[in-house]
């Protein structure tokens, strides 16, 4: 991901405000929202190494075009269709062959007001791309899958993709982007994206801060996440992932990434290549961040 870079970021600290329990109405204390959903290491890496196993039995990659991106798309999908999503595959053709992206709500919430949160499911030809960028999947898919376990009942949409063919260009993501009608785009609230998400020795997160439409809820969401644990982030812009696609069609994106890892691209980006506690603190930042938007009520 190659984005400009802005001053690091640290959210305010939390208010702390202490009431007794005597205070408290019985309808109100049973009224409290749910706590939000957590993702544990047990919860992510296992869907990182079957993409591992995916990529090992096709050849050594998950590359557009290949039985390696078609396995990992049908893998992700079961995973979604058990846990209750409504799930469907939209296809695109580039370069000769046909591939699909993968998209899945989450019943309930407003139409009217949806959050995407979404990564790219494809690896290039010469490795397997477990942190580039089946991280990036992995994560979204565990925080996905906990927030339908915790029953969240959402007050906004929540819609979840994993595209194909963007390493050779962001095409799944301008492809699905394209089919979208006018009102469609307006109802998507932000797009969160999430790329290359369990770098080795990752000292900070890099959140992005969307140039075009300023500091958005969801980037401001991230960083109290991060501050809250004493997690350092840093503002990158929009652009070199799949935000690209939908920044160009004014929709409002934030999410981040790890950074680049060592093995970009190369034989060498597979299980090794990535740290599980990274992975893990990523995947648990996506589920705490869409469980509080999604409780959120649309601003207009």
């Amino acid at each position: 991901m190659t984005s400009r870079r802005s001053l690091p970021r640290l959210a305010a600290g939390v208010l702390g405000i202490s009431l007794t329990l005597s205070a408290v109405p019985a309808a109100t204390a049973d009224a409290r929202p749910p706590t939000a959903p957590t993702v544990s290491e047990q919860q992510v890496m296992p869907h990182l190494q079957a993409l591992q196993r995916i990529a090992d039995r096709n050849g050594g990659n998950r590359a557009h075009g290949t039985k390696g991106y078609a396995d990992s798309v049908a893998y992700v999908k079961r995973a979604l269709d058990r846990a209750g999503f409504r799930t469907r595959l939209v296809p695109f053709t580039h370069d000769g062959a046909t591939a699909h992206n993968l998209i899945a709500d989450w019943p309930g919430g407003d139409p009217d007001h949806v959050l995407l949160t979404g990564a790219h499911l494809d690896s290039v030809k010469e490795g397997p791309g477990i942190n580039d960028n089946g991280s990036g999947s992995a994560a979204v898919l565990a925080a996905a899958l906990q927030v339908a376990a915790s029953g969240t009942k959402p007050e906004r949409h929540l819609r979840f993709a994993w595209w194909g063919a963007e390493e050779q260009g962001l095409i799944g993501s301008k492809s699905y982007v394209s089919g979208l009608s006018g009102a469609e785009r307006s109802r998507i609230d932000v797009y969160l994206n999430f790329d290359q998400a369990g770098s080795r020795n990752t000292r900070q997160w890099l959140v992005v801060h969307d140039d075009e439409h300023g500091e958005t809820e969801a980037q401001q969401a991230f960083e109290a996440w991060f501050a809250e644990r004493s997690i350092p982030t840093f503002d990158i812009g929009v652009g070199g992932s799949d935000h690209e696609s939908f920044g160009n069609a004014g929709i409002p994106s934030s999410g981040f990434s790890t950074g680049i890892s060592d093995c970009i691209h190369e034989a060498c980006d597979n299980l090794a290549n990535v740290d599980p506690k990274t992975e893990t603190t990523s995947a648990d930042a996506i589920a705490g961040v869409l469980h509080k938007l999604a409780a959120t009520k649309p601003r207009h």
